[in-house]
């Protein structure tokens, strides 16, 4: 009985949970201290002391917040033009623009919008490189001194003042533009010039020089490089053959050329017929210089397509001075390596604008990557219009313009004579122009079909006529201009390729067949009469197909000559006279009676240049 309740006693003992265990340290957070009165009241009035600190705190937070929503607000308004400007369309934009543009032009005379057409057109045409070799160009290569000679004029010359010169320019209406501009003389003699070729020029009735000969000489003796802009029929095949031939008189006399070296210089020209002239005339100036003995004979070498080089190995075979040549077959004989430019120091271009402009300005290029060292360059020719003189200027080295009359005007010798003949009718009123002058006369057509036309024609009725026109073969036109210059036959029909610098002798009529488009063309053409010193007559056949603007061109330069316009032609008014346009011509092809934008000899390079491109996207495929 006790041991039972004693065991229960034990298991009550042991379920009877543990009693409370009570934490008294500073740990227990419900546990509050004790905080005495005294400090109780000095926390009191802290609080108090610090509540108007707190008021000027609260006061700035809220100026801040303020400060802070206005600088978001302000993010917001610029994010928000930000997407607006991004969003905007460029037709919005080009339509703002065209609106500005629309408002200035409103305030622009009709004058000044044509000039400023103009100018835009000149910039978009003017970036082209200047004529210099690729090596040149690759190293930076440029040249700011005139090459050195040992040529000075005479003393008496010398010793003149500026204004005694100017005055001799004047006399013979020369204009001149550059630097340290060798002076005028007006004597061969003085120019000191060899006595065999001297005496031969007086044997041939040239007693004194012409005015682009006084200036252009004595400039090309001092070694500068010229722009020479002369009439045609006024000598610039001798202004610049001569110094040519002095240059090379003076290196064989130093020390004799052999077999492989030179040339000495070059002259480039754009048809075969001007350079086979131009190469007799310097053969027959060097064999009047060595027929006395006194001097060494000259070698010249003829470099054209259409002949056989082989017919020149006796040439070929010795040193050569002088090269005459155009660019296709002269950058044949370069490649092949037949001779070098090695020390090749003069460089002519006749009828330079041509050289420049139709096509050849690739070639030229090439044609100057074969020089190794400076050279003096001298571009010549009738018709030298404003943007073909400015490319030169950058291409040459302190250029010496020389002018006598306006670029691209017509020989002052010339009576022109303009005729409203029916296309149907031309062929019959031929046969009554023929008779107007006794022959020889050259007709001029651009057509080449035209041509061959009209000398049929002629044959018919019993008029000794040859022809000549590009596809001609070399042998037919070399036979064609042999025969009418001894005077076998009466009549030449040809196409423009015999328009540019051909000097035949006694022409005293020229019948222009059809008007070509471009007034450098006519230019030319007429000039192939009336030539040093003489008169001719130059008979042109217009009708509805000759365009306004040709006519125009035509009118202009008629009234600059001071010759008779025909009624038809005074009818026809110039429109941008009537909308207060600027009447000072085309500095692209030098006429008067247009516009830059409607220059015809732009359009038709921009045509080439299509076709050329035509082609090469066509040749592209297998």
């Amino acid at each position: 009985m006790e041991s039972s309740s004693f065991s229960s006693t034990k298991r009550r003992r042991i379920q009877r949970s543990p009693s409370p265990v009570y934490k008294l340290d500073d740990e227990d957070e419900s546990f509050e201290l004790y905080i005495p009165v005294q400090q109780r009241r000095q926390q009191k009035l802290a609080k108090l002391t610090s509540w108007g600190a707190n008021a000027d705190k609260q006061r700035a937070r809220k100026q801040q917040e303020e400060l802070d929503d206005r600088e978001d607000a302000q993010k917001e308004e610029e994010l928000r033009r930000e997407k607006a400007r991004m969003e905007r369309t460029l037709l919005m934009e080009a339509q703002e623009v065209h609106s500005r543009k629309a408002t200035e032009d409103s305030k622009k005379t009709i004058t000044e919008k044509a000039e400023e057409a103009d100018a835009e057109i000149l910039e978009a045409i003017k970036s082209r490189r200047k004529l210099a070799s690729d090596m040149e160009l690759a190293k930076g290569i440029q040249y700011t001194e005139s090459l050195k000679t040992s040529w000075r004029p005479p003393k008496y010359i010398r010793d003149q003042p500026e204004e005694q010169h100017q005055k001799v320019r004047d006399k013979y209406h020369i204009l001149v533009e550059g630097e340290d501009i060798p002076p005028p003389i007006e004597h061969f003699a003085d120019m000191k010039i060899p006595e065999p070729i001297l005496r031969f020029l007086k044997a041939n009735r040239i007693i004194s020089p012409t005015p682009i000969q006084l200036q252009g000489i004595p400039t090309a003796f001092s070694g500068r490089d010229i722009i020479g802009i002369a009439f045609t029929g006024s000598g610039k095949t001798l202004a610049f053959c001569l110094p040519l031939i002095m240059m090379a008189l003076e290196e064989e006399t130093k020390l004799p050329f052999i077999r492989g070296e030179g040339p000495v210089g070059i002259i480039l020209c754009p048809s075969r017929e001007l350079a086979n002239q131009t190469y007799e005339n310097v053969v027959t100036w060097c064999g009047a210089l060595a027929k006395e003995g006194k001097y060494p004979q000259l070698n010249t070498l003829l470099c054209i397509g259409g002949i056989s080089m082989n017919e020149q190995s006796h040439v070929m075979s010795k040193g050569l001075h002088i090269v005459v040549a155009t660019p296709g077959r002269l950058i044949d004989m370069l490649e092949k390596k037949r001779f070098t430019f090695n020390n090749c120091k003069y460089l002519c271009m006749d009828e330079a604008d041509r050289m420049i402009d139709l096509g050849f300005e690739d070639d030229v290029r090439n044609i100057m990557s074969f020089f190794k060292r400076q050279r003096q360059t001298l571009l010549f020719s009738a018709t030298m219009p404003r943007k073909i003189q400015d490319f030169a200027r950058e291409s040459l080295i302190r250029p010496i313009l020389v002018n006598v009359g306006r670029a691209g005007a017509a020989n002052l010798d010339v009576l022109q004579v303009v005729e409203y003949v029916k296309q149907e009718a031309k062929m019959v009123y031929l046969l009554e122009c023929l008779q107007k002058t006794p022959p020889p006369v050259i007709i001029f057509s651009e057509n080449k079909n035209e041509v061959d036309d009209i000398q049929e024609y002629l044959l018919l009725k019993g008029v000794e006529a040859v022809a000549i026109h590009g596809s001609k073969t070399q042998e037919e036109r070399q036979y064609a201009i042999k025969s009418f210059k001894s005077g076998a036959k009466d009549v030449m029909v040809a196409s423009s390729v015999a328009s540019k610098g051909l000097d035949f002798n006694d022409i005293q009529h020229v019948i222009i067949y059809s008007m070509p488009k471009e007034i450098e063309d006519y230019v030319h053409q007429i000039g192939r009469t009336g030539r040093s010193g003489k008169t001719g007559i130059a008979t042109t056949f217009v009708n509805m197909s000759t365009p306004e603007q040709t006519l125009l061109d035509l009118k202009y330069l008629l009234m600059e000559a001071g010759q008779k316009v025909p009624p038809f032609l005074s009818t026809i008014d110039d429109p941008r006279a009537a909308q207060g346009g600027s009447l000072k011509g085309c500095s692209v092809c030098g006429g008067l009676g247009h516009a830059i934008s409607n220059c015809p000899k732009l359009e038709d390079a921009k045509r080439r240049e299509m076709a050329s491109h035509r082609g090469a996207d066509d040749g592209g495929g297998y």
